[in-house]
């Protein structure tokens, strides 16, 4: 085991000189470190002992695993993690001139690891498209709810008025996923839409029949914004900035989360304000940030 830690420190090392993203030189080193404890149980105590048959017999032991935290299997997204960061080992161990083995497992890919990631570009696109309407504004604070906050679609359309903490610079999730809430916190650019959404363009909104909402989002009839309205809104900001990829509610939150990463963001901060309940579910976008 002594020695496992050495070999994977330098590999941490060699992962970060190359400039690999500090979440999946993180991920890499758990899974390596995950390899090791399965090597260990299958008493193979060198890496020369490690032939195909036990690179497959690994791959085969991860699909038939459970997931501990959740229950059911693991991912295909987690087992595709695995794999890769066992061919990133790989490398290392050439390279540095070490006993290595050969990882010609073909991880197949899911829908889950193709997600359309808009670049930062594009979402500084979407926001120039909004105009200083009643409507543009509140498309803006759609998008800084989606994006900004990185929302589920059903968590941002259940959003109160109220769920908006201003002051604190925090938006309350009353109702996430597995009915888990949590506090996201907004940017200073994110609270001055919402504040400006709230204050003018909600207010103009509510002028224009005698009564009270509690939603966030209202329509021009003062009723809760669905789901689908939400959608053709962003779709309708898309057309107006000319992009050319086929974008919904999650394209922002996969963007944020994308965005995040890059930025230095590690994987527990990042699936933290995405209201993930396992790291195994925020691993996509270690691979995406890369790419």
């Amino acid at each position: 085991m002594e020695v496992n830690a050495v070999l994977t420190g330098s590999f941490e090392k060699w992962l970060k000189t190359l400039g690999y993203a500090q979440s999946t030189v993180y991920l890499s080193v758990k899974c390596v470190n995950d390899f090791f404890f399965y090597l260990k149980s299958s008493e193979i105590s060198s890496l020369e002992a490690v032939q195909p048959e036990v690179i497959s017999g690994y791959h085969k032991h991860l699909q038939t695993r459970a997931n501990k935290r959740l229950g059911g299997s693991l991912s295909t997204n987690y087992i595709t993690g695995n794999i890769n960061a066992l061919k990133r080992f790989s490398r290392y161990l050439q390279e540095t001139g070490k006993p290595f083995f050969e990882v010609n497992i073909k991880t197949r890919t899911d829908k889950e690891t193709t997600k359309i990631i808009l670049t930062p570009q594009e979402i500084k696109a979407l926001y120039k498209a909004c105009d200083n309407t009643v409507l543009g504004i509140r498309d803006r604070a759609i998008l800084s709810v989606y994006y900004g906050c990185g929302l589920r679609r059903s968590e941002g359309r259940a959003l109160n008025a109220s769920d908006i903490l201003l002051k604190e610079k925090l938006v309350h999730v009353r109702q996430g996923k597995g009915y888990r809430e949590r506090y996201v916190p907004m940017a200073e650019a994110v609270r001055e839409d919402l504040e400006n959404y709230i204050y003018v363009a909600r207010e103009r909104i509510l002028s224009f029949k005698s009564t009270s909402a509690e939603a966030l989002f209202l329509s021009m009839k003062v009723n809760r914004l669905g789901g689908n309205a939400l959608i053709g809104r962003v779709h309708k900001l898309a057309v107006n900035a000319r992009l050319e990829k086929e974008i919904g509610l999650h394209t922002l939150r996969h963007s944020i989360a994308t965005h995040l990463l890059q930025s230095g963001m590690t994987l527990e901060e990042v699936g933290r304000f995405l209201g993930h309940s396992s790291l195994e579910s925020t691993q996509i976008y270690t691979h995406i940030a890369h790419e």
